[in-house]
């Protein structure tokens, strides 16, 4: 599997920039309506968001050797306490995910990425550009569902489409 520098760039800089627009949406709702079990997988938008900034910390703690977040699955939805500190967590990593990707040459996208899998139990091992559009296509699943549940509670949503992307930031 070949994955280029400039698409994982592209990618993280759509992250970032669906992350903006979504921090932008929730800010539009209360603290009852993000935490307002809502039938999804994990059940409320603040729990999906957190889920996801969990998620990404983990890739990266095995990509680029950053702190893994604390606690396995179970425990990915209540990272943060507040909407505040998620927004300002997620402002962090999302501008290191970009310094990351621009730093990137492209022998550091080959060969194997072994881990131990709490999902699955056990050691795993897939290519490492496999990983990472793992990663990638892992946000916008659960932004997915944080854009559908945003506006069933009645906020504004915000443009999805990698092709309307900005091809200039800002990407935060």
């Amino acid at each position: 599997m070949i994955l280029t520098h400039e698409q994982v760039l592209t990618m993280a800089r759509y992250n970032a920039w669906q992350n903006r627009q979504m921090r932008a949406a929730l800010e539009t709702l209360d603290d009852a309506a993000l935490r307002a079990d809502r039938g999804a997988h994990f059940g409320s938008i603040f729990a999906t968001v957190n889920h996801l900034l969990w998620g990404d910390r983990m890739w990266m703690s095995r990509f680029a050797g950053w702190p893994a977040p604390e606690g396995g699955i179970p425990g990915s939805t209540t990272g943060t306490p507040t909407f505040a500190a998620w927004a300002a967590e997620r402002y962090r990593l999302d501008a290191r995910m970009l310094l990351w990707a621009k730093g990137l040459r492209a022998v550091d996208l080959q060969g194997d990425l072994r881990w131990m899998s709490g999902a699955t139990g056990r050691e795993q091992s897939r290519s490492l550009a496999q990983c990472v559009m793992h990663m990638f296509n892992h946000q916008t699943h659960h932004r997915g569902q944080a854009h559908a549940m945003t506006t069933a509670a009645g906020a504004p949503g915000w443009t999805t489409d990698l092709a309307f992307m900005p091809e200039e930031g800002p990407w935060l």
